[in-house]
């Protein structure tokens, strides 16, 4: 018979192992990731299905506040959940149905999930949506909580093989960077992470896009890196960082989360050494999958995400499409207002704090 309940923090190794083995396991659905979040204002609730003394099945759930003066609700979010066999329905039932009784006791509105399944698998969709789920359309940028389309590599051929599978001009320029003195390292403490860090804001600057402020990195490192989960690495040129990267390791699968590189010496081409020394070192790990993340779903050239899409599929990974964000509502009225009018109060504050 199953039974299901929140863990509480004496169960973290319990949990971390479950989530690690699975084949659904993600850096995501993590107890220390939930220590993360909980910097940022959410609270972890690790839900379990249980029988005969062990876990069948487990979500991550995320529970935030909502944002508006006098009113007690909640959302609750799974990133990348649930680890659950994608098979067995009567066991994503038990899980999804505890969810309501949970929801009733925090609040919660809606429950969004994002899991990474394929988009062509009907039967865990067919699943999902018998268990109360509704498709939440995203469009093909980076409109959603996570990425829809992401490349990823199988690494389990040889090296030589990985190379050959790369575009011509990927390979050459792996080789130049090697030649030119670029190396490559992983960071040994917080000086590193701060240097990471700088040219991370750097690159936002150039780029255009948002970056989360150092303390969020911190927790990074404190709760991923410290219990590796988690490696930085630096590309060093003539004395000097001029690119790093974050990638984050769980069981046999590692994810390129995030890259950054300096205004200087990108002619060196540090870009492409850094993503194949973590190949390498995701392969000495024991992974047999690298995940570069999110790439736009608009495969047109005059989409300014282009270039990232070109450069990741250089690697020589398989494009895939996840099926997407699902959520699960428990209070309609609510869900109406944070889809709608939540919005607008928030456009409306942001104008007057102006």
């Amino acid at each position: 018979m199953y039974t299901t309940r929140i863990l509480d923090i004496n169960e973290k190794a319990y949990y971390n192992q479950f989530v690690s083995k699975h084949s659904q396991g993600h850096f995501l659905q993590l107890w220390e990731w939930g220590m993360v979040k909980a910097g940022m204002g959410w609270e972890p609730l690790p839900l379990v299905v249980e029988k005969d003394g062990t876990i069948q099945a487990s979500m991550l759930i995320l529970k935030r506040r909502l944002p508006i003066p006098g009113i007690k609700k909640s959302i609750f979010y799974a990133p990348r959940g649930p680890v659950v066999d994608l098979e067995d329905e009567e066991l994503c039932q038990v899980l999804i149905s505890s969810t309501r009784r949970i929801a009733k006791n925090h609040g919660a509105i809606f429950l969004k999930i994002d899991p990474a399944v394929k988009v062509d698998n009907h039967r865990f969709r067919q699943i999902l949506a018998n268990c109360g789920f509704k498709l939440n359309e995203t469009g093909l940028d980076f409109e959603g909580v996570q990425p829809k389309f992401v490349f990823r590599l199988d690494i389990t051929p040889s090296e030589i093989a990985l190379l050959s599978n790369m575009h011509q001009k990927w390979r050459y320029n792996i080789k130049l960077a090697g030649r030119k003195g670029v190396v490559i390292r992983e960071a040994q403490n917080k000086e590193d992470l701060k240097i990471f860090y700088t040219i991370l804001q750097e690159t936002a600057k150039r780029d255009h896009f948002l970056v989360r402020d150092y303390q969020y990195f911190e927790w990074i490192w404190d709760y991923m890196v410290s219990q590796n989960y988690a490696q930085i690495f630096l590309a060093e040129y003539e004395g000097r960082v001029i690119s790093a990267t974050l990638g984050l390791i769980l069981g046999t699968k590692f994810w390129y989360l995030y890259g950054a590189s300096s205004n200087e010496d990108r002619n060196v081409m540090p870009n492409y050494l850094i993503q194949w020394e973590m190949i390498k070192w995701a392969r000495k790990q024991g992974c047999t999958l690298y995940d570069f993340r999110g790439v736009s779903g608009d495969m047109d050239e005059n989409n300014p995400l282009y270039g990232l899409y070109r450069f990741k599929k250089g690697f020589g990974g398989e494009l895939t499409e996840f099926m997407g964000e699902m959520d699960k509502v428990y209070s309609p009225f609510f869900y109406l207002l944070w889809n709608k009018v939540l919005p607008l109060y928030q456009k409306i504050s942001r104008s007057i704090k102006k």
